[in-house]
């Protein structure tokens, strides 16, 4: 491990102590795991602290662990994770928030980190995450009338409704899904020359 990932790791311990679930290193990046109650006090932390200065949010992504390890994981569902980055430090590090399976729900760092706000507004669409104290949490990438959360594993591939524009109505409508079972198999096969020589003077 890099040297100063190795002095991250000890600061990170030093300063947040038990309230770190988790602190280890994968892949050259450092990983720390904390309680929903604690975003708030632990990111502004890692934003204000000199030895961090974790002063750029790049991405906040939701994740589903619905039947992650082919069934085997037993842990919380949904997480928010979170990727810093100090440019002055030069250092990255993930943040990994597990939320309540029925209410999944957490704190808003939109005031931490302002560009937090889109962020935080496309996990909830996808994954149904609420970002408590956020100013304006509504959809961002489905439609306002969109049922359910798209990026979660028991979401039907199909959806639950589709949307098409209606002539007569001058209006969107919504309908449930419809399929039609479609052959995949050509019903003409063509004998191509151009593979016909291949294989010969070998």
């Amino acid at each position: 491990m890099p040297v100063s990932l190795e002095k991250l790791v000890e600061r990170l311990k030093s300063l947040f102590g038990d309230d770190l679930e988790r602190c280890d290193v994968s892949f050259d990046e450092v990983t720390i795991e904390i309680s929903s109650d604690k975003v708030t006090e632990i990111c502004t932390a890692l934003r204000d602290d000199a030895s961090f200065h974790f002063d750029q949010l790049i991405d906040i992504c939701g994740v589903d662990y619905l039947e992650y390890g082919d069934g085997a994981w037993s842990g919380p569902r949904f997480a928010a994770v979170y990727h810093l980055l100090s440019v002055k430090n030069n250092m990255r590090l993930r943040v990994r928030v597990f939320v309540d399976d029925e209410e999944p729900k957490v704190a808003s760092v939109v005031d931490i980190w302002s560009c937090a706000n889109w962020f935080e507004r496309e996990a909830f669409d996808l994954y149904g995450i609420l970002f408590e104290g956020h100013p304006d949490l509504r959809r961002l990438l489905t439609d306002y009338g969109f049922i359910g959360h798209p990026f979660r594993k028991d979401f039907p591939l199909l959806g639950h409704v589709e949307m098409r524009y209606d002539p007569e109505r001058r209006r969107v409508v919504y309908e449930p899904v419809e399929t039609e079972l479609r052959e995949n198999i050509p019903r003409v096969i063509r004998h191509d020359n151009r593979y016909e020589d291949m294989g010969k003077g070998e």
